[in-house]
């Protein structure tokens, strides 16, 4: 267990200053065309977006880099995944594992930007945390939340060899995870369309979370399962 512990730890923190480097570059490419077309806004302020006409009024290589983009965030999640399969050695402690890689990997980015450009500001600097298959937008406290969350039961079960979750278990961790994620897109349209982010839906946010934590720790009260019993190496 050690050693999946610091392998997580090296994979998750090394995969965060990767992903903070990625974005870096990123922002000296659009960074010139968000402040031409709104020279209005602040440094390192992230909205309005730039919408998609006006990307591809920008040049058409932004297209092709939208769609390379897209790509690397999907190759992202495989990445974490792929690790995960490895780490874990039955179901339950994969799941864990990759719980585990994801927040650290997303805590360290943020912090690995605070360190290369002082950004974000604050916990409540808007960001936009994901384009699948709709953009996620939301204060940064909110993804720190979820990977705080993560993290931590990620270990507790790995601790345990994987909690024996059940259906009824995984159904209300993965409703709490999809009403997390509606919450992230719920204002899209307006921020695609190029206007300033509403207030943040925190009351979904929160309701996804709890509804999330209570399904995985009623697990923990689980006798346990064929699937908690898989003998190591299966």
């Amino acid at each position: 267990m050690s050693r999946i512990v610091t392998a997580l730890l090296l994979f998750g923190i090394s995969f965060g200053y990767l992903e903070a480097a990625v974005v870096v570059y990123l922002r000296a490419i659009y960074d010139p065309i968000r402040q031409h077309i709104h020279p209005e806004r602040q440094p390192n302020d992230l909205f309005p977006l730039i919408t998609q006409d006006q990307l591809l009024a920008a040049g058409p290589e932004n297209e092709r880099r939208l769609i390379i983009e897209i790509g690397r965030e999907a190759a992202t999640i495989a990445i974490l995944a792929g690790f995960a399969l490895m780490a874990g050695r039955n179901f339950n402690e994969r799941v864990a594992a990759f719980a585990v890689a994801f927040g650290l990997w997303d805590i360290s980015f943020y912090a690995f930007l605070k360190i290369m450009i002082h950004w974000p500001e604050a916990l409540t600097t808007w960001d936009i945390l994901f384009l699948i298959p709709l953009p996620w937008i939301g204060p940064v406290l909110a993804p720190v939340l979820v990977s705080a969350a993560l993290i931590v039961c990620g270990f507790i079960s790995l601790g345990r060899g994987g909690v024996p979750a059940r259906l009824p278990h995984w159904l209300a961790m993965i409703a709490g995870g999809l009403l997390v994620i509606v919450s992230f897109v719920w204002d899209f349209r307006n921020t695609t369309a190029g206007g300033l982010p509403n207030p943040f839906n925190w009351p979904l946010f929160l309701a996804g979370e709890a509804l999330g934590l209570i399904g995985f720790l009623v697990a923990l009260r689980n006798p346990g399962s064929p699937e908690s019993r898989t003998r190591p190496g299966s």
